[in-house]
């Protein structure tokens, strides 16, 4: 029985170990089928990519940023490490200046002026080909840029004067109110707010909201004027002058720096090559941080927003204003309105709208040509002021203030799409403020395109964010 019962536990061990066999091949024979299969998958689709150009697989864009500033980057990622792209293969519409760069199984498109708003852009890239040849691939894709936003200052004898942000339909939001508002500037991230509080100077960051207010420390007891904002690197710049100048020996009209990254720094005083270092008009250059400084001697410099490496470009009575993208700047010189060339000191006549006629105000455009303010006379009567685009192909009208009105300043949008023009109605009986920089208590900011003239919106307040300097 025992035997048996032996035997037939031994013969039951058997049968199960010989199912353990079958059931490992079985796994080892599907475990092979499935890996194989992978293979096959693999090696075909390695085929199928040998036989394709690189695949896009990643685009990356910042449609805010390239309204707003130039040197925004649209980047394509592909599959593959990709031969170097020459600007020759991409076109970008509607049509604007870029660069390319090529990295790894990246390509970089840069472009070199703000964008237009609201605009869908497409970017074709032909003939991609991965480093070691093959098959090349054609990429196509869209960006579209946001609606432009712009801040304006409207001042007020009842209540507090207030900064606001407007779309171009007009639709305005105010994002902060003091009782006496002389100035501000807008970067990327922040506004900076020159107030006057218990009679004296302070300027105020916040983001661009109104939101998170931090008092930038000053030089000392003094007004500032002449607030403008670097187009990079946060930095804003002013003049100052003590309060005690004159009796204590306190500086005037110094040109200072300050970084809003750091609102407890000191600023920095801009040395200015030469012996005189009091500074009667000054700009950042756009698109960097250089500065174009123009001293009470008449001294017109070019240098870094340290005041080193300064390049004198001689005498100069003022500078009416420098192109974005290209570094050109109007200035004028004792014997007449002169274009600059920041790049290699070089000059040319600035061609006028009108013959034998000074114009009031110069701006230089984005890619070429000026905007120019131009009031004709009757006699001792002003007829009329007319903003006109002076271009190679000829001068155009783009907005005109009947002689009752007075146009006080002009501003151009980032992109060169729409000018600002600030006007006084009524000029005769426009009351002015009692501010550091009085101006008429009844503005009106009015955004016209740059291509034909159309009217956009006409907005109340002055001070527009486009624009490099306050009214002067």
């Amino acid at each position: 029985m025992s035997t048996d019962a032996t035997g037939g536990r031994q013969r039951t061990r058997t049968r199960g170990g010989l199912r353990r066999d079958r059931r490992r091949r079985s796994f080892a024979v599907a475990f092979a089928v499935v890996v194989g299969l992978l293979v096959v998958v693999g090696l075909a689709g390695a085929g199928i990519a040998a036989l394709q150009g690189p695949r896009v697989t990643d685009v990356q864009s910042d449609p805010a940023a390239a309204v707003a500033a130039s040197g925004s980057r649209f980047i394509v990622t592909t599959s593959r490490s990709l031969q170097e792209v020459d600007p020759a293969q991409v076109t970008v519409t509607p049509e604007t200046p870029f660069t390319v760069d090529t990295s790894g199984r990246s390509v970089g498109v840069r472009f070199t002026l703000p964008l237009y708003d609201d605009t869908e852009y497409t970017v074709r890239i032909e003939g991609l080909q991965a480093v070691g040849g093959g098959p090349t691939s054609d990429v196509v894709e869209t960006m579209r840029t946001p609606p432009l936003e712009m801040f304006l200052l409207r001042r007020s004898a009842e209540g507090d004067d207030t900064v606001f942000r407007t779309d171009l339909a007009g639709e305005g939001v105010p994002v902060f109110e003091h009782p006496h508002i002389e100035d501000f500037r807008a970067t990327s991230s922040r506004l900076v707010i020159s107030v006057r509080e218990d009679d004296r100077t302070a300027l105020i960051v916040t983001d661009r909201d109104g939101g998170n207010p931090t008092e930038l420390a000053l030089p000392g007891e003094g007004r500032v004027a002449n607030l403008q904002s670097a187009d990079r690197g946060e930095l804003i710049g002013y003049t100052y002058t003590a309060d005690d100048v004159g009796l204590g020996g306190g500086v005037e009209s110094v040109l200072y720096t300050a970084s809003l990254k750091d609102p407890d720094a000191e600023p920095v005083a801009v040395p200015i090559a030469g012996d005189e270092q009091r500074v009667t008009d000054w700009r950042f250059v756009p698109d960097s941080e250089a500065l174009l400084v123009l001293t009470f001697h008449g001294r017109l410099l070019l240098s870094a927003s340290s005041g080193a490496d300064a390049v004198d470009l001689g005498t100069a009575i003022a500078i009416d204003g420098i192109a974005r993208g290209t570094p050109v700047a109007a200035v004028e010189r004792v014997d007449g309105l002169v274009l600059v060339d920041l790049g290699d000191g070089t000059e040319e006549p600035l061609p006028l709208a009108a013959e034998q006629v000074r114009p009031l105000l110069v701006l230089p455009l984005p890619g070429g040509g000026t905007l120019q303010t131009i009031t004709r006379f009757d006699g001792l009567n002003p007829l009329g002021t007319s903003v006109e685009v002076v271009e190679p192909s000829g001068t155009r009208a783009v907005f005109e203030a009947p002689g009752t009105d007075a146009v006080l300043q002009t501003c151009v949008s980032p992109s060169g799409r729409y000018a600002a023009v600030l006007v006084a109605p009524d000029a005769v009986s426009n009351a002015y403020d009692l501010y550091d920089v009085p101006l008429p208590e009844g503005l009106e900011t009015h955004i016209v395109t740059l291509a034909d003239g159309e009217p956009v919106v006409a907005l109340t307040g002055f001070d527009a964010s486009w624009c490099q300097v306050p009214p002067q």
